[in-house]
């Protein structure tokens, strides 16, 4: 099969190569696209706030808000629709075609199922906003953002699917292609409709929400179109059947799907919710840490493709009944992410007063304090970005092995348990504000970090293999050729 892992394929290495050498190669050569997907759309996030902070620090302060609301809704469904990528990468691995198709076409049903509620929600963020206590004026500003924003869930979900199928049949450039042509279309429509230029309407907030959803329509368009007519794709016909309803492997992307909705949850509300208390400091408090928050989401973006690299290889490895290459894929992730982030935090660390800058305009009022504020929350962000890095490759590498129960475990305790014991005592109790916030973010990683780490280790050093996705026994006949 084009694309098997050249150690388990023939059973030996190339000559005078080492299984080390042999899976970084490949690991890097699935990671690099999907990393730079991720960094594409993390730059469209970034461009985003850089044109919204062009309407001020409270417009910032609104996003990041909209952000909580949203997100909140968004990573339910985002950990539905990453299931596929294991579920997929299994079935390659163990040279199932049709369950590769099955496995993605469930996600697309359970992204659309959900989508259609959690996007009418979010019309009453307001006054959810207020009710959580914060400032009316910030509240409906943010209001006006959602309005634009709830409508790019569903397509931002499917995209989710088609590019976790693209990746786990080892093809995830396509994906790459298309994020990179929506970063400049995203800028062009953002200033448009923020700023009313070329006589379009001006918008303000509302136009970068717009923006967002409009440019989600085209990405999961594009996606779409490329699944299926393009090669090696379209033999998979992803859209064959989309009418039939599996229930029985819906079932199965659910209990791979749910754990890894929950555990992001539980990860994004720790953040989330710092956002909130944040707030209660002030706009320029809550705008600083949007913007260091920005940044650090920026870095992340690099790992996070490790992670779904590491899901793929070792998902691949699970279908192909090699728990040694499984272990082997999910460690090699593992010191990829490291290592980066290593080289990152030092950067960071150096340009931590020129980076928020790039956020604001220093004429503004209080520009210089959100600046400064931001610098200071990125010195203290070095302590948990090499943490963040390996924590999310070990999740990646976890998750290949349909491995999310535990894991979601470990993420309410080391989340809520430690970290936002840590930060609220920190911040309020302890009168560290701020700072005892993100250090509690620092406490409540590590050991999220020490706890996966542990857990990969100690079930691939016995050898454990998941059960290959199945469908139900009429979905059986006239398998696909394999590549």
């Amino acid at each position: 099969m084009h694309g098997m892992n050249p150690i388990s394929a023939a059973g030996t290495l190339p000559a005078g190569k080492s299984p080390w050498r042999v899976e970084l190669t490949e690991t890097v050569k699935l990671a690099l696209p999907i990393a730079l997907t991720q960094l594409g759309q993390v730059a469209m996030m970034t461009t985003d706030l850089a044109l919204v902070g062009r309407l001020g620090g409270e417009a910032i302060a609104a996003a990041a808000l909209a952000h909580v609301i949203l997100f909140t809704a968004f990573v339910f469904g985002m950990g539905l629709t990453s299931a596929v990528a294991p579920l997929a990468a299994q079935a390659f691995g163990a040279r199932e075609p049709r369950m590769v198709r099955r496995s993605l076409r469930v996600g697309l049903w359970a992204a659309t199922i959900l989508g259609i509620p959690l996007s009418l929600g979010q019309l009453w963020g307001e006054e959810l906003l207020l009710a959580l206590g914060q400032q009316p004026k910030t509240a409906a500003l943010a209001h006006e953002y959602l309005m634009g924003l709830a409508w790019s869930l569903i397509p931002a979900w499917w995209f989710i699917a088609l590019r976790g199928f693209m990746g786990a049949v080892n093809k995830p450039q396509p994906a790459f292609w298309i994020t990179l042509a929506a970063v400049p279309a995203n800028f062009v429509i953002a200033y448009v409709l923020i700023f009313g230029a070329y006589g379009a309407p001006q918008l303000g907030i509302l136009g970068a929400g717009v923006a967002t959803t409009v440019v989600n329509l085209g990405m999961c368009a594009a996606a779409l179109w490329v699944c299926y007519s393009q090669h090696p794709f379209k033999k998979y016909k992803v859209l064959g059947r989309f009418w039939r309803y599996d229930g029985h492997l819906m079932k199965q992307l659910v209990a791979i799907g749910i754990p890894m909705s929950m555990t992001f949850l539980l990860e994004y509300g720790l953040f989330g919710g710092a956002g909130l208390m944040i707030g209660l400091f002030g706009a320029n408090a809550l705008a600083a840490h949007q913007i260091a928050l920005q940044i650090a989401a920026i870095l992340f973006m690099i790992p996070f493709g490790i992670a779904l690299a590491a899901t793929v290889r070792v998902g691949q490895e699970a279908g192909r009944k090699n728990p040694a290459g499984a272990r082997l894929a999910g460690f090699v992730a593992l010191g990829l992410a490291f290592g980066f982030m290593t080289i990152m935090t030092v950067i960071v660390v150096v340009f931590r007063a020129e980076l928020p800058a790039f956020f604001m305009d220093p004429s503004m009022k209080d520009a210089a304090q959100i600046i400064s504020i931001a610098s200071w929350l990125l010195l203290l962000g070095a302590t948990f970005f090499i943490a963040d890095g390996v924590q999310t490759a070990m999740a990646g590498a976890l998750r290949g092995l349909s491995d999310t129960r535990i894991p979601l475990i470990f993420a309410a305790f080391s989340f809520w348990v430690v970290g936002f014991g840590s930060l609220y005592a920190l911040a309020f109790p302890l009168g560290f504000g701020v700072t005892g916030v993100w250090i509690g973010f620092t406490i409540g990683l590590i050991v999220y970090c020490i706890l996966l780490v542990t857990r990969f280790h100690l079930l691939t050093a016995r050898g454990y293999i998941p059960e290959a996705p199945k469908a139900e026994q009429h979905f059986t006949s006239k398998p696909l050729p394999a590549e």
